[in-house]
């Protein structure tokens, strides 16, 4: 299905930022700040849960809906997670981490690769794969009454191009299903996580970067 999407300037940049919050959760212990306890009594619960599965796979969407509440369409996607590795499709667009270095392909000509240190000054996946909500987000239970918790992260930095993230755990699963991300311009994207597979088998090699995957006319900026 083709989908004209009207995209915000920081569209892939929010997107990353809700998918590697998922991942974060299953890579890492998250050392939040003295917020909200009852906040950092789910986040520490969904933390631990999923830090024990040995890999998860799952089916994504994202939706994006313009601040005067037009909805332009969703975007699906595939994503899997062993330990600190992942890899996620979008269309014809594809990240790899292997732990060390990102791989990034535009789904055109080019992959971009990047150590996963020089991630740190922005919202990249390493910063999400590391103790990144203890210092930039302050956080709150904004909901407990459905059969998700809702909890609030403020950037504590006020030039990042996003005003808020709302993530809905589900109580059941004890994961993050859902998640909605406000911009500056009031634009929204949400993000909802389904088919997942929790006791998913998934080999090393597949975090592996092989450019012979890709097209010859790709170009690898390293």
């Amino acid at each position: 299905m083709a989908i004209q999407l009207y995209l915000p300037p920081n569209f892939y940049l929010m997107k990353k930022t809700i998918l590697f919050l998922l991942i974060s959760l299953s890579a890492t212990d998250l050392l939040f700040a003295q917020n909200d306890p009852n906040a950092k009594k789910i986040l520490d619960a969904v933390s631990t849960k999923v830090k024990s599965y040995k890999g998860i796979t799952g089916a994504f969407t994202i939706k994006s809906i313009t601040s005067k509440g037009k909805d332009n369409g969703t975007k699906t996607g595939n994503i899997s997670i062993k330990g600190q590795k992942y890899i996620l499709k979008q269309g014809k667009t594809e990240i790899i981490c292997d732990a060390a270095k990102i791989y990034n392909f535009d789904g055109t000509k080019t992959v971009t690769i990047t150590p996963v240190e020089e991630s740190g000054q922005t919202l990249s996946p390493q910063n999400l794969l590391s103790n990144f909500y203890d210092k930039d987000f302050t956080y709150k239970l904004i909901s407990s009454k459905t059969a998700f918790h809702e909890v609030e992260l403020v950037p504590n930095d006020k030039r990042k191009n996003f005003v808020k993230v709302n993530i809905f755990i589900d109580k059941v699963k004890n994961m993050i299903t859902k998640a909605k991300i406000l911009d500056k311009s009031s634009n929204t994207i949400e993000f909802t996580l389904n088919n997942i597979n929790t006791n998913a088998t998934l080999a090393d090699n597949l975090f592996t970067f092989d450019k012979n995957h890709y097209p010859k006319s790709v170009e690898i900026l390293d």
